[in-house]
């Protein structure tokens, strides 16, 4: 029998109500970029997913960590804070207005001194690394053309037990219909069934917000 939920808006606050509460500041990041960029501010993760994956780097007891898109910063706070006091993040993004946006709340937050940003193209800065386990945690949360070639070089970069974190894996429900084929959608969904299938990682996708994979490195 299956054994699911499906959420309505009612139930869905519901869930955020009985979850610990935001900080003020990630509440005052999600106002300001959804004031400021409008429909953007689609591409900030939700609530749930922050608090989610900060749960899995205290849990794993996580030091070192990279982010493949930032926009405004509000996944690489969540991320930067649940890291331990010698925690180190590397956020890489192409934008330097939204990155901006995610400074200052870094600073704000007091966990600015934990993250390094590389503005430019993920791909570069990803191969510009050394080829050894420097990660323990990663969140690929950019291009949808990019993700595979992001995990295959962050995957070597990951030490034994790590976790990887891909999120819009259900892309709005599209990767399931056929019908479907935007470049988005496609690569979405080739990645899926990709990942499904690679020996090196197990994975389970998880119906959190617009689809989350999590992906350890055997």
């Amino acid at each position: 029998m299956d054994k699911f939920i499906s959420l309505t808006p009612t139930l869905y606050r519901y869930t955020l109500e009985h979850c610990t509460p935001q900080p003020e500041v990630l509440v005052e990041l999600a106002t300001e970029t959804r004031e400021k960029y409008g429909p953007l501010s689609m591409m900030q993760i939700a609530p749930e997913q922050g608090a989610f994956m900060a749960m899995l780097v205290r849990l794993m007891g996580a030091r070192s960590a990279v982010e493949v898109g930032t926009f405004t910063g509000y996944s690489a706070l969540c991320i930067a804070s649940a890291l331990p006091e010698e925690g180190t993040l590397l956020c890489c993004d192409l934008n330097e207005e939204w990155t901006s946006v995610a400074r200052r709340y870094w600073e704000k937050a007091g966990v600015s001194y934990k993250i390094e940003l590389r503005l430019g193209p993920a791909l570069e800065s990803l191969r510009s690394l050394p080829k050894e386990p420097l990660f323990d945690f990663a969140l690929i949360d950019a291009d949808k053309e990019n993700y595979r070639s992001y995990y295959e070089e962050i995957l070597q970069r990951l030490r034994a037990n790590g976790l990887i974190v891909f999120d819009n894996v259900l892309w709005m429900g599209a990767v399931a219909d056929p019908n479907i084929v935007d470049r988005d959608t496609v690569a979405l969904r080739e990645l899926n069934d990709y990942l499904v299938r690679d020996r090196r990682v197990d994975v389970v996708m998880l119906p959190i917000a617009d689809g989350l994979t999590l992906a350890r490195k055997r």
